[in-house]
Order: structure tokens, then sequence, then C-alpha cells
């Protein structure tokens, strides 16, 4: 027997797959995946080439070729009309993957973005889950320079498109893109296309410690000049899962991961102004540098510990204003704080029961994340600073646990515990949830408890969740039924709006176009909501509010979007947000009379939207949404006719320049009169110059005005609105005009994730009328300098 098979014979006796033999000049296998062959025995060598994107070394040459691509969206079971090929390796330390895309001349969309900003480009997103578990994959994503895209999808039941926000669903979700990762990447235009090399370091990856590995992968492309995704796998929309349908990668053994100690020392320096006490001066209060940093150490290959200590948590870039369409909602801020960000989808539970944000100035905190024993393990502890708390005296405890186990094939359970305390006051969530899956059917529930001490007494309350999903081809159904009781306080955890409960469902219609027609897709949906107090639900009460939405999106030939919408409501009196309105009506003998706020018991509602999206064009792009007609004036509870315009519009001039611009425009006119009770007026608009990959230059600036007129008991009394202040004393809701602008200036470096320098500025302006300025006055600005760097320890 040749000695090649004697040292083989082991790995035949113990049922491994044999790693494949190659000759040097042997060409790679090939693995069609509209032919199913989806199973990649993965080839190894050990010399890592240059990462110049020339796919010129002899290891591309006898690499895996994954080819075969299919047409996902908008349309899926048919053959891509473009050619893909994907090369994939692997070495001891790192998966090499080469990327041949080809195309026509002239029809690549390729800009220098930054990070995670390519989407508007043609791009090549890599769906690694090195779990083989079908519910959670690391999404790596390069745009033809090898511009970087990255983060994590984890399959929660939630698909894109559709709804009020309108658009075509894609029927798979969307990845988070807050994580970054420390990979390679180096993309050149061809006169067939392009080509990108990618290097991911499995010091980078986390996976499961084992002799073998089987990973699962997928690939999709996005074409823009038709604004088709392709996948290498023959991918269906009808299902539950979009990551169950991936392919593999097999054989992969002795992994070098090496040890993963990861220290970012920060050092960051700030002078903020504000007026001087003086009329007209300006002062400044520089601090001294400030000293602080992270580190992170890879415990196994899926444990990892990290922390911090006097970390920089300043945001780069300000949020941009937001108005709630309904006051009784809160406003959702996502997080951006690096440290929070990383190992994000571990602390993913359904009604945002952990929100990071809470944490506002933490000056130290820890993080244990990873998979260990079939759970997914999520455990944090912060402490806060004391200008956080509710007293100013006692700094808030944050400790929150997360854990999941995976059921079957796609299914999960999981349960979530938080606690925030502040000396004797706390407040602790308990909750547990899972996820059923069976073919196009899901099924999701989940049932908390919070707890809250304050002033020696104690409050309990239940949240509960229950949905159910057909995500079919043809056919998408979801019905959901959700009730937060009055007093649920998730104070670590984001509810916009407690006290309530929704029973929705949800019927959408897929119609795909025939191969070349003007129309690829169109979708009409139906939704209706119930809205009940909960309180009034509990009681078996009729429903506050209810709605009809109908609703149909297109999509065109060329990546055109166009989108209507019907919406028939039916408003109640919620005697809870105007519980401080109070009308005073003049009686006799000189007396006033002070009369309760009582306003009509229920608003009809009739809206109209209409939306338009255009394909990403090499120069610019576009979107508006208009929506008209008659809705709640919910300043004086009353029907007010209705103007909301919503616009954004990028250019594209050079491959470097990317200016992008967005108009917010809202106005609520009386019907009684015509005349204007409320306006909002908020244009933004975002430069950016990428001198290279690693540097750029962004400006921002950003002007938003409310108007309100004075309020008045419109449609009933007419009578002038007072609202009681906390003392118990009455004040006339008079008239105002708010303004508010700023303007944020960027230079940044970033060589690698944890690798940063930033020099800043940020200015603000206000004015307030009648109480205040006139014109615009700065109110703060801020300069600010950041430096970072990754020590990687091998």
């Amino acid at each position: 027997m040749p000695l090649l098979s004697l040292l083989l014979l082991p790995l035949v006796l113990s049922g491994s797959p044999l790693p494949p033999v190659r000759h040097a000049d042997e060409p790679g296998p090939v693995f069609n995946g509209r032919s199913g062959k989806t199973i990649v025995a993965l080839p190894r060598a050990e010399r890592a080439p240059v990462v110049d994107g020339v796919l010129d070394e002899p290891e591309w040459g006898r690499a895996a070729v994954l080819t075969g691509f299919s047409q996902f969206f908008p349309t899926d079971g048919v053959a891509a009309r473009d050619s893909t090929e994907i090369l994939v390796w692997y070495s001891g330390t790192a998966l090499h993957v080469g990327v041949r895309a080809f195309a026509a001349p002239g029809t690549v969309r390729a800009t220098l973005a930054d990070r995670d900003r390519i989407t508007q480009d043609d791009n090549v997103q890599l769906f690694l889950g090195t779990y083989n578990d079908s519910r959670q994959a690391l999404v790596f994503a390069v745009n033809p320079f090898g511009i970087q895209s990255d983060g994590v999808l984890t399959e929660t039941g939630a698909v894109t498109g559709g709804g009020l926000a309108g658009g075509t669903s894609k029927s798979r979700e969307a990845a988070d893109l807050a994580p970054d990762y420390v990979w390679q990447s180096k993309g050149r235009l061809t006169a067939a296309g392009f080509d990108v090399e990618i290097v991911i370091p499995f010091k980078s990856l986390r996976y499961r410690h084992a002799d073998v590995h089987t990973w699962q992968l997928n690939v999709v492309r996005t074409v823009q000049v038709s604004g088709h995704e392709q996948t290498w796998t023959a991918t269906t929309r009808a299902g539950s899962s979009f990551l169950a349908q991936s392919g593999t990668l097999n054989g992969l053994r002795d992994l070098q991961r090496g040890v993963t100690v990861d220290l970012i020392p920060t050092v960051t320096s700030t002078a903020s102004g504000a007026p001087g006490p003086s009329a007209g001066s300006w002062r400044y209060a520089t601090q001294r540098p400030e000293v602080g940093g992270s580190a992170r150490w890879g415990i196994t290959s899926n444990l990892t510990l990290s922390g911090t200590a006097n970390p920089d948590f300043s945001q780069v870039e300000a949020d941009a204003t937001q108005f709630a369409p309904d006051p009784r909602n809160a406003v959702f801020f996502p997080e951006r704080r690096p440290f929070f960000l990383e190992s994000q989808e571990q602390f993913t539970v359904p009604n945002r029961l952990i929100y990071t944000r809470r944490i506002a100035q933490p000056i130290v905190a820890t993080k244990l994340t990873g998979k260990q024993r079939g759970f997914d393990i999520g455990v944090l502890s912060a402490i806060d600073s004391k200008e956080a708390s509710v007293s100013g005296r006692d700094a808030p405890l944050f400790s929150i646990v997360r854990l999941q186990r995976d059921l079957g094939a796609q299914s999960r359970i999981g349960m979530v515990y938080t606690d925030r305390s502040e000396g004797r006051a706390w407040n602790r969530v308990v909750g547990v949830d899972g996820r059923l899956v069976r073919g196009v059917y899901s099924v999701q529930a989940q049932l908390a408890r919070s707890m809250t001490r304050t002033a020696g007494a104690t409050t309990a309350a239940p949240l509960w969740d229950v949905s159910a999903v057909r995500n079919g081809r043809a056919f998408y159904a979801r019905y959901t039924f959700v009730g937060i009781s009055n007093t649920f306080d998730a104070q670590s955890g984001f509810i916009p709006r407690p006290g309530v409960a929704n029973m929705s469902a949800t019927h959408r219609w897929n119609r795909f176009g025939k191969k070349g027609a003007l129309v690829e897709l169109t979708s009409p949906e139906i939704y209706l909501n119930g809205r009940y107090q909960y309180a009034d639900y509990v009681n078996r009460r009729a429903a506050q509010d209810v709605q009809l939405h109908l609703r149909n999106n297109m999509r065109l030939r060329g990546g055109w979007q166009v989108g209507t919408q019907i919406f028939r409501e039916e408003f109640g009196f919620d005697t809870g947000l105007y519980a401080n309105y109070v009308l005073q009506r003049p009686a006799t003998g000189g007396r006033v009379d002070t009369l309760p706020y009582t306003g009509t018991k229920r608003l009809p509602n009739l809206d109209w939207l209409v939306s338009i999206g255009t394909p990403e064009f090499k120069r610019f792009s576009a979107n508006t949404v208009v929506i008209w007609g008659k809705d709640e004036n919910f300043q004086e509870w009353s029907s007010a006719d209705i103007l909301f315009l919503n616009q954004s519009l990028t250019l594209r001039p050079t491959e470097q320049l990317r200016v992008s611009g967005t108009w917010a425009y809202e106005t609520f006119r009386r019907r009684t009169d015509g005349s204007m009770v409320l306006s909002r007026n908020t244009p933004r608009v975002r430069a950016e110059y990428q001198l290279n990959r690693q540097v750029f230059v962004r400006v921002i600036g950003e002007h938003s005005v409310v108007e309100q007129d004075s309020l008045r008991d419109d449609s009933r009394t007419e009578l002038p609105v007072y609202l009681r202040q906390r003392d118990g004393s009455l004040r006339r809701a008079e008239a105002f005009r708010r303004t508010r602008a700023r303007l944020d200036v960027l230079f940044s470096y970033l060589p690698s994730p944890g690798t940063v320098v930033y020099f800043g500025y940020g200015d603000q302006l206000r004015a307030d009328e009648p109480i205040g300025p006139r014109t615009l006055r700065r109110s703060a600005d801020l300069f600010f300098a950041k430096v970072s760097y990754l020590f990687r320890l091998q």
C-alpha cells in the first residue's frame, strides 16, 4: 500500500472527510450552485499571498471555485444574468477568498467610500456561519475597490421591505453593520468587471473548538445597474431562514488562531465653548487629555472577555433630528459606541429589553460573550457615572445577562435578566423568549416581568408578545399580539410606549413578472391593527385606535421602486396625553371657570401615500415619500389636513466625493379655518471626501425649525388652552418658533478597527421666539481629538 494511503487510513476509519490532495498544476474543483453542488471540500495552502487585488498567485489557481449563481431578488429561481466566480481556500491562519465579478463595460458602480457605506455600490457579501447553526452568520462585504463593510446577521423573523416604509420585500433580514472586524481586502476594476482579494484571519472569527470544522457559506452579489441580488446557492424566497439555505465549507482542520489579546489605549482631549458672563462674550473650558482604553481576551475560539476603563464614549457623529408622528412614542436612537457594538448580537432581545444607551457615561464596564456548551452567552456589567443617576449622588450599576439555546435545526429559546441599581432603588427585568421554525412557518413568543423598587415601594408588571409568520414565495402573512402593562419599566431597555396592547395582521401577495418585463415584482398588502389601552384590553373593552392600510409596492425594470398606500384609521381620545391641558371659560360676576380638556371621542383619518425610488445611478440616487390627507392634530386633538414630505438625494460627482441630503417637512392645518397649527422643517446635508481608503473629511450641516400656533380647543369650544405646571399654576399655550442648527466637521484616519485618529469640531446654534433670540445665536461648540491604537498580541 502506498505511503500516502497508509497516512490517510486513520482518517478514513474515523469517518472524517479527506482533505483534497492536488498537484501544483492541477486546477481547483468547481462547485456550481445552480446544480446543487454546494458542499465544498476546501483546499489548503500555507503560503500567504500579497493582498493586492490581483489573483495571480498559484494558490488561486488551485482554489475551490464557487460559480453558477442564481437570482434571488426581485425574482428567485432563475439563473443570474451576470457571471460570478468566488475562489476559496484556507491556510493555517486565515480564510482566503477571491472575487471575479464579470460585468459589461461601464456598468460597474464603485466609489472610494467610507467603511460600511458601500450599499450604493456594486458589492459582494460573504455570509459565513462559523457555528453551522443556520441562525447566525458573520457578514464580510466588499465593493469593487475592496472597501469593506462588515457585521453580523442574526435571524429573528423580521424581513426588510413592505410596511409603512414601502419598498418591495427582499424576503431576508438585513445584517447589523455596527460591529467591525480586522481583515484585509483589496480590489480593482478590470476590462471584464472587477476582482477583489480578501483575507479573513481566524483570529477575528469565533468558532467551536473541534478537530475538523464545517462552516456555512453563502455569497450575495448586488448589481446596481439592474438592481438585482444574486446568490451562490439557489436560494428561494419561500422559507423562514435565508441562512439555512447556505452551502458548506468542509474539512477545515488545524486552525491556528493563536493567543487573541487586543489592547486599545485611547487618549482624548476636548475644549467646549459656551456663552460667557457678559453679553456677546464666549469662553472655553479646556480639559486635560484623558487616558483610557479597552482590552479583549479570546479565552477560547468561541468565548471572549472584554473590558474598558475610563472609556471615550463621545459620538463622532451627532444623532440626526427625529420627530415621532405620534407624541406618545419615544424616539429611538441606535447605539454607536464601539465597546457596546462589539458582539451586540449576543444581547439581541425581542422588544428591546436590552438597550445599552441607557448606560450613559460608564466609568468601567466588562463583557463576556460567546458560545459554550450549546448556549449563546452575553454578560455585561457596568458602573455609570453619578451624573447619569436620578439622585446625582449614587453611581448606577448595570448587570445584564442574555442566554440563548439552539433547539433543533433552526429554533431557539432564550432568557434575559437586567438589573439597574442606584442606592436603595433598583429595577429588574426577567424574561424568556423563543422562536420555533418549521419550513415557511415560524412562531415567536416572549414573556417578561419588571420589578421596580423606589422610595421603599415595589411594583411589578408584565410584558407578553406572540407572533406567527408565514414567509412563502407568493404569500406572506404575519400576526402579532403584544401587551405591555402601564407600569412595566425596563430601565436597561427601550420601550417606546408602555400601557398598550396591539393586535395586528399583515397579508402580502407577491406577483413576479416574466423575464424582461417592465414590472419585475408587485406586492399588494393589507395591514390591520387594533391598539388598546392595556387596562381596556384586560377588562375586554373596545380598541382605542383602529388602522386599516392598503398598500401596493412595485419593483420596475432597472431598479425603480414605486409604492402607493391608503390609510383608513380611527383614533380614540387619550385622556392621559392631555392630563395637563386646561380650559378657562369666563363666567358671571367676573369669575373664571376652569374646565378639564375633553376632546372629541373619536377622530376618523383618511390619508394617501406615494413613494418613488430611483435606481443607484452612477452619479446619483434619490427617494421621495409624500403623505397627505386628513389626520389627527395631536396638539389640540382635532382633525387636520396634513402634508408630509420625506426626500433624500445622494450625489457621487467623483469616486471620492459623496454628498447626501435629506429633507423632512411636515405641516398640520386646522380643518375648521385652514390655519397652521404645527409645522416642522428639517434639511440635513452630509458631505464626505475620501482622500484614500484610510482618510476622509466629513462635514454635516442640519437646520431644524418647529413652529406652533397658540393652542385652542379646536372644533369644539374654541377656548384657549392652558398648561398646568408642576407647581399647579397655569400657563397659556402660546405660539412659538424654535430653530436649531448645527455644523459638524471631522477629519478621520482609520487604517483598521481600533486604530483611529479623529480631529473634529461641532457648533450648535439656536433661536427661540418669543422668549429668546429671534435670530440664530451660537449656544455651544466643541473641539475634540481622539487617538487610539490597536495592539494585537500574536
